[in-house]
């Protein structure tokens, strides 16, 4: 299995074997349920759909309704896609806990979405400096983004020019976090460094 859906459960800090002291992220990941198979031959393309995160019927769609029944599992909250070829080795309704994908001392890749921050300026958003003095169209606006460019020509702002906006709410991908410790009793991964958004969120593992 090339991962697991997990949930974001918060961040503590673990002592190493050098006496260091490592911010680390817990993740509740699994158990999962193989809810659906894809195949080149009849999709274009080979997955497994897992499923995360037991919940009721009264909070699920009919249509969804019928594809958890098809796989003979409880209806399930978060669903995911995970690209690999595993034709004649998974069934449906099969279950996967974090012991059976991860290991002590592994990398993992943890794709989440990161919190949003609303609207923002540039010194927030992009880590402007301000204004240094009065000068670069900036007068006396110490938190504003100052000239945008040429007047004379090309008598526009360019594409990709750094301004205030929306910020956060984004799908993050954080590569390479080492797995510190696995708790398989309770389906805890503990991996070093920070991971994208907020306490409980949903969050993807991948090995």
């Amino acid at each position: 299995m090339p991962g697991l859906i997990g949930k974001k459960i918060g961040m503590t800090s673990v002592f190493g074997a050098d006496g260091k002291n490592l911010p680390c992220t817990v993740i509740e990941a699994g158990p999962c349920v193989v809810t659906q198979l894809r195949t080149v031959e009849k999709d274009g393309y080979a997955a497994v759909q897992l499923a995360y995160d037991e919940t009721t019927e009264k909070h699920t769609s009919a249509p969804l309704m019928g594809h958890f029944k098809k796989a003979g599992t409880n209806p399930m909250r978060k669903l995911v896609e995970f690209k690999a070829d595993f034709e004649g080795e998974l069934k449906l309704g099969d279950k996967f806990s974090v012991a059976d994908v991860f290991s002590e001392e592994m990398f993992v890749d943890v794709t989440g979405t990161s919190k949003g921050r609303g609207f923002q300026g540039v010194v927030h958003r992009h880590g402007f400096a301000g204004v240094g003095g009065q000068t670069h169209g900036q007068h006396n606006r110490l938190r504003h983004p100052g000239s945008m460019g040429a007047s004379s020509w090309p008598s526009r702002v360019l594409p990709g020019m750094r301004m205030a906006g929306h910020m956060g709410n984004a799908r993050v991908k954080v590569e390479n976090l080492q797995i510190i410790k696995i708790i398989p009793e309770n389906n805890l991964l503990v991996v070093k460094g920070s991971v994208p958004g907020a306490k409980g969120s949903y969050v993807i593992i991948e090995a």
